[in-house]
Parts: C-alpha cells; structure tokens; sequence
C-alpha cells in the first residue's frame, strides 16, 4: 500500500467553503473501478446512472449542534467546547480555554446554557454537568452551534448551515459531524430514484471525531482505528438480501453506510446488528455487500479514505482525484461527489 493514494496535494482554494446553491447541483465524478474509465456528470444524474432493481443505502444520523461557546462565569476568560457523549449525567467533552481549569469551574455559554467542570476522563476529555439538565439533543439543540469542521470557516457555522449541514434524510440524533455524501439529496431526486424502480433502505451510524482523525504512522495498518455506534435493521437486512437476490447492487451512500454495511455481513448476508463497530477497512478488503459507493472527496491520510482506496482500487482513486483537482472539484464537506461502481 503506497502513499500515491492516501496522500495527496489540495489547493487551498478547492476545499468547499459554502454548499452548492441547490444540493444535487454539485458535480460527479463517475469513476468505473473495472476500467479506471472517469466521466464528469452532475449529482441531479444519479438515477440515471443507476438501473432498475438497485438499492441506495443511507444512513440516517442527524448531527447535534455540538458546538458550544462562552466564558468562563467568575473571570469571563473565552471557552470552547464540542459535546462528544453522554457520560451518565454529564457530558464528555473536548474543550479549550486558557490555563488548567479545576473540577467545580463553571462555564457559561453564549445561549445561557451553564456547565460546571467535574473532573476529566483518562483521555483528557472534559466531563461536564449542564445546568439546566436534559437529554443532549434537547439541550444542544436549544444551546449549540452547527459543529462545522475547522476546514469551512474556521468551524464558525452560520444560519443557513443549520439546514444544509444535515441531509434531508436525517432522523436519529448522535453525530457530531454530518455523513456528507447525503448532503447531496433532495426530495425530488428520491422521487425520481422511485421512478426508475432504485430502491432505499436506511442504517444508523452516528458519526464521531475520530472519522477525520489522520492517520500519522508510516505503516497504516498500525493506526487505531475508531469505534461508533451503528445499527442495521431486520427491514433493511431483509432489503439488502432482496436487492442481491434479484440481481441489483447495493450502492452505499458514503462510507460510514460502507462501514455499517460491512460490519453487519454474515456468512449467509447481511444480518440485523444493533453496536459499536471497530471495522477497520483498508486495502486489501474483502468487500460482501457493498456493490457501488456515493462519497465525497476526503482529507488526506485519513482511514475515510483508505476505505474509499480499498473499495475503488489504490491505483484507480488515485487517477480520479489527480482528475478531480485538475478539473476544479470542490472538496471535503460541502464539496463535490463520487459514484463508484
């Protein structure tokens, strides 16, 4: 496994700042992993490059406004926070401010929401108490932020990125950032999937920092890899072993549905799995379910895309994203698309 692949340069001005005007208005770049062969099409053209009897599976994580901002109550120094999990009563937490605050320092956010310091876990994460208290989607939902990655606009999200940093689709809160290859969907786009007989199914992965996590060993297969939760269900089971019994493929819409997917797969086909997945899918992976992908371009030296090099072909991925940067394909979240088959 070289780094031709799973490194790459990027232009700076080429990492999406704003989503498309209309979100099937982003670009695809079609990409055949049988002949390398490339085309440049637009997102509105998916059902047509896909065929009657095919099944999109996505994943219906909704993100939690996960950023929290404000000061300290007593000295009014700045403070930083991004909620990770529910830990019991309190929230764990990655957060930033001057100095080495104390257990029982209370914090105060911009929207009024008061979180009071109670001690921190073995990997340095906070664990704070909110006040008033609740369940975290509820009270983020009241009190935080969109939590845009620090590559659109410094993180700072504004009114429009609360629609736009989520699918259509999305329904079970959990994720601190958002599956981006769903970005891409519109109502209208599904009704026109249905027309042309391409079926959907959902499973839930909720998404966690460790997704964008770099990988800084030389040797990948020595990285770590991160563990999320996720779910497939008997409905959805039921409807990939359909798609694969009558000769339709299982297209996946993005990789952590890739991950959910393969986590899933049994011996006999995907079966119902409700967990936390540690499935670390590089090159060379037996894929067992997934037939196509629908992905957005990642961050170098990230296991994102070493999953999307297993699937595609090292060499293959490589030449698509050589073509994507000559071409001017935004990247990243709010970028551009690929369709894999």
């Amino acid at each position: 496994m070289s780094d031709a692949f799973f490194d790459y340069h990027l232009p700076d001005h080429l990492v999406a700042q704003h989503p498309a005007a209309r979100r099937d208005e982003s670009r695809l770049l079609v990409v055949r992993r049988d002949t390398g062969a490339l085309d440049h099409r637009t997102f509105r053209d998916l059902p047509d490059l896909l065929a009657p009897g095919d099944l999109l599976v996505l994943n219906d994580t909704r993100v939690l406004h996960a950023r929290l901002v404000g000061r300290r109550e007593r000295t009014g120094g700045k403070w930083e926070g991004l909620f990770l999990r529910a830990a019991g009563d309190h929230w764990e937490m990655l957060a930033q401010t001057r100095g080495y605050p104390e257990a029982g320092t209370v914090f105060v956010t911009d929207t009024g929401l008061r979180l009071t310091l109670r001690g921190r876990t073995a990997d340095r994460h906070w664990l704070m108490e909110p006040d008033p208290a609740g369940p975290p989607a509820e009270l983020l939902g009241r009190f935080g932020h969109v939590p845009l990655p620090p590559y659109i606009r410094k993180g700072r999200g504004g009114d429009a990125d609360r629609e736009r940093y989520q699918t259509v689709y999305a329904d079970r809160a959990g994720s601190v950032a958002a599956p981006t290859a769903g970005l891409h969907f519109t109502p209208e786009l599904f009704a026109r999937l249905a027309d042309r007989g391409v079926g959907t199914a959902r499973v839930t992965l909720h998404v966690g920092l460790g997704t964008f996590a770099p990988v800084k060993v030389d040797d990948p297969e020595k990285h770590e890899i991160h563990r999320e939760w996720c779910e497939v269900s008997e409905a959805t089971a039921d409807a990939v072993r359909a798609a694969k019994g009558r000769g339709g493929r299982v297209v996946a819409v993005g990789t952590t549905t890739v991950r959910t997917l393969e986590t899933a797969a049994g011996p006999d086909g995907v079966r119902p799995f409700s967990g936390e997945t540690g499935l670390y899918v590089r090159p060379p992976f037996a894929f067992r379910v997934v037939d196509g992908l629908v992905t957005n371009f990642h961050l170098p030296r990230t296991t994102l895309l070493l999953l999307v090099g297993a699937f595609a072909g090292p060499e293959v991925l490589r030449a698509a994203y050589a073509e994507a940067v000559t071409r001017g394909y935004r990247f990243y979240s709010y970028g551009d698309a690929m369709l894999v088959l």
